[in-house]
């Protein structure tokens, strides 16, 4: 897991080909005008979602994990609390690896939470579990999802 203000994005642009390409759609003007759902970057390779929603709490907020997409989770406004554990540490399994979804979902705690205000970012990776929408109040924020395979 990587936290971080989207201003230092350069430093980590080098861990992923299509990282730049990534942080170059977060930093588009009319980003916080995006309505919510998904928008195409470059096919399945890179593509965001936009959320505008409720955040379900620290007590409400699931660990999931991902095999083929890293989350880049930017945060527009609001704050969000996302949890973080291993994933090989997960043993509690609420719902089972959807392949066509990329998703799979824990009933294990996180064993951190990082708040990302306005302007940061979360990067998780396959061996990250997460869980966002930790945090309470209105959230705008955009996950890019960036392929593994490239």
């Amino acid at each position: 897991m990587i936290l971080d203000h989207v201003d230092n994005w350069r430093h980590y642009a080098t861990l992923h080909p299509k990282f730049e390409d990534a942080f170059v759609f977060l930093e588009r003007k009319d980003l916080a005008d995006l309505s919510a759902g998904r928008h195409a970057i470059e096919g399945e390779r890179l593509y965001a979602l936009v959320i505008k929603e409720d955040g379900r709490g620290r007590d409400g907020a699931k660990l999931e994990i991902h095999k083929r997409y890293i989350d880049i989770q930017f945060t527009i406004a609001g704050a969000d609390d996302i949890g973080w554990k291993p994933a090989a540490h997960c043993a509690d399994e609420d719902q089972a690896y959807e392949a066509e979804k990329d998703i799979a979902f824990f009933r294990d705690r996180p064993q951190a939470w990082a708040t990302t205000p306005p302007g940061t970012f979360a990067i998780f990776f396959p061996e990250d579990a997460h869980a966002p929408l930790g945090g309470t109040g209105t959230m705008h924020k955009v996950v890019v999802k960036v392929a593994l395979a490239t």
